[in-house]
């Protein structure tokens, strides 16, 4: 495992014993991304559907201490999708009018096939395009340095499964 930290991402590197197509199914699967996360922020999927396209949106039910209201909805929408290599999102919320409003951050994983049943992959953390305002009263990365490395884990047993 390996992990880098520069001044606005951070990410984490793992071999998976997994073919390519199952890691990344597992990723698309909404409804494992609680298990992957492992902070408890992530509660569950409200949307069902498999993650298939750029620009599709799923919304995730999620908790935390510090939130003002505890608990709270995000709208992540795709924002690369290339099956099975590349799978990105970004974290929003959905105003009562349908538009959604992006705080900045990106979630990605880079996988690369290693072996018929091993794939490399890398869970990225960027928070360069978080504007000031926002940085101004939230903390960023919002978790501790095991976190991506932990998820990767989680991301392994769901696929070796």
């Amino acid at each position: 495992m390996t992990a880098t930290p520069t001044d606005d991402t951070t990410s984490a590197t793992l071999v998976v014993a997994a073919a390519v197509d199952r890691v990344f199914a597992v990723l698309c699967d909404p409804g494992t991304h609680a298990a992957i996360d492992g902070t408890g922020w992530v509660q569950a999927s409200v949307d069902r559907s498999p993650l298939d396209h750029a620009g599709q949106v799923f919304r995730m039910s999620m908790f935390h201490h510090n939130h003002p209201d505890g608990a709270y909805q995000v709208a992540n929408q795709l924002r690369e999708f290339d099956p099975p290599r590349t799978i990105a999102w970004t974290p929003g919320t959905e105003n009562g009018d349908g538009t959604l409003e992006f705080g900045g951050w990106i979630w990605r994983y880079d996988l690369a096939v290693i072996g018929p049943h091993r794939t490399a992959v890398t869970l990225t953390y960027d928070w360069s395009a978080v504007p000031d305002r926002i940085r101004e009263y939230l903390q960023f990365p919002p978790f501790g340095p095991d976190h991506l490395a932990n998820s990767l884990r989680h991301l392994a047993e769901l696929a070796v499964r």
